[in-house]
């Protein structure tokens, strides 16, 4: 077993170059799967997720070669067999191969991904979608077998902006005959990101990054080369972190736009920011404005980064309160933050901070990937040392993390415990 450890009380200074979005490659990946010849994805990020899909892509028998931040996929001869549970549950992402094995092979078997424990999250728009572009869903325990004698596109409207249904069912609706409408479809980033991807291979699709989606059936997909988008939820925790400790601190590699509602907040914070084309530099202040945040899916402000902005919200002078509408388990960080001298209070799905207040490090647990990166950040602020354990949640989103840090000033080390 591993855990952070952390020196707080210094300043972060230099440059912080943001990764491809784990979002966007993570569905990126098994998407390559519908490709009839090679695929070349570039800046793939190196995290424990891109890992854990690769060890499903050889398992169906696929070729798969990195160089960097590179990586090629063959897929053309793969076998299209029974996903088991052992290598489906390391990650929530897994899902995105439900779509694109149905949609190329009319026909996926797999068991229930796993993931973060963030609340509950079951895949019945994805399954009701698979339903509605004409498959059959049959569930015995916790495997899924999804089968269709032709996919036809049809009218699909999502109860919930699902970021994981709308990837899902445009990856399943590639080939299906016909046009396929998704509306009030997710409409982040590395939705656009995906959709460009499968254009690039042939695919029909139009309208991503809005509330309706269409998608026009296509006979085959090609081989083809694409890149990933920057990681704005990254982006955005490194800012958050310069906001905290920052001494001209420059995030690079971002699109300041993916993170508007972010930098909307930090202006009404007070924050101390200089925005660029495709960076920011930003410094730490003394007197940061309390502020309050609602999440909502994209454009709103996100709940990946609510876990880490609750962070700055206890050096606010005054009462702050977080409402999060995504996810009910999103506040599993609070009892390790008021263990290190923050005072918030839960109400249902609101939490109220009163700031400003000292944190002390302590020996905390990253219970999710973005509460262990809240947990990062408090203790770069925190007098004394911080330890942090269940880290794998942080490695399997954040590339090179220590590094990242430590190169701009941090007195952070992985450790064996």
């Amino acid at each position: 077993m591993k855990q952070i450890k952390i020196e707080g009380k210094r300043k972060l200074t230099g440059e912080i170059k943001i990764s491809g979005s784990k979002n966007s490659a993570v569905a990126l990946v098994p998407a390559s799967l519908l490709s009839n010849g090679i695929v070349t994805i570039d800046n793939i990020p190196d995290i424990s997720d891109i890992e854990a899909l690769n060890e499903i892509l050889s398992y169906l028998g696929a070729k798969v070669t990195r160089e960097g931040s590179t990586m090629k996929i063959d897929a053309t001869n793969i076998k299209n067999i029974e996903i088991p549970e052992n290598i489906s549950k390391k990650l929530r992402a897994s899902y995105y191969f439900m779509g694109a094995l149905l949609g190329k092979y009319k026909k996926v078997q797999m068991y229930f991904p796993g993931g973060c424990s963030i609340g509950e999250r079951p895949i019945n728009l994805h399954l009701s979608g698979f339903e509605a572009l004409g498959a059959k869903v049959t569930n015995n325990g916790n495997c899924y077998l999804v089968e269709a004698d032709e996919l036809v596109g049809t009218n699909i409207y999502l109860d919930f902006a699902s970021v994981g249904a709308t990837i899902n069912l445009m990856l399943a609706a590639v080939y299906a005959k016909g046009v396929t409408i998704i509306e009030n479809a997710a409409k982040e980033p590395h939705i656009v990101n995906v959709a460009t991807f499968l254009n690039q291979l042939g695919a029909k699709i139009s309208g991503a990054g809005t509330s309706k989606i269409y998608i026009e059936g296509v006979e085959e997909l090609t081989g083809g080369f694409h890149e990933v988008v920057p990681d704005y939820i990254e982006a955005g925790t490194y800012v958050i972190a310069g906001a905290l400790c920052g001494q001209h601190l420059k995030i690079s590699n971002l699109i300041p736009k993916h993170i508007e509602s972010l930098i909307t907040k930090l202006k009404d914070m007070n924050a101390d920011l200089e925005i660029g084309e495709d960076y920011i530099i930003i410094n730490q202040k003394e007197n940061y404005i309390p502020v309050n945040i609602k999440t909502s899916p994209y454009p709103g402000f996100p709940t990946d980064l609510q876990q880490p902005f609750t962070v700055l919200l206890t050096q606010a002078n005054g009462t702050s309160y977080v409402e999060e509408n995504i996810w009910e388990n999103r506040f599993m960080h609070i009892p390790y933050l008021k263990r290190m001298g923050a005072e918030i209070e839960i109400m249902g799905k609101k939490i109220y901070i009163q700031g400003k207040t000292d944190l002390v490090g302590k020996e905390v647990e990253a219970t999710d990937l973005r509460a262990g990166a809240a947990m990062v950040l408090a203790g770069l602020i925190a007098e004394g040392t911080t330890k942090i354990t269940a880290i794998e949640h942080v490695l399997r989103g954040y590339e090179n993390i220590i590094e990242k840090l430590q190169n701009v000033g941090a007195k952070i080390e992985l450790e064996e415990i």
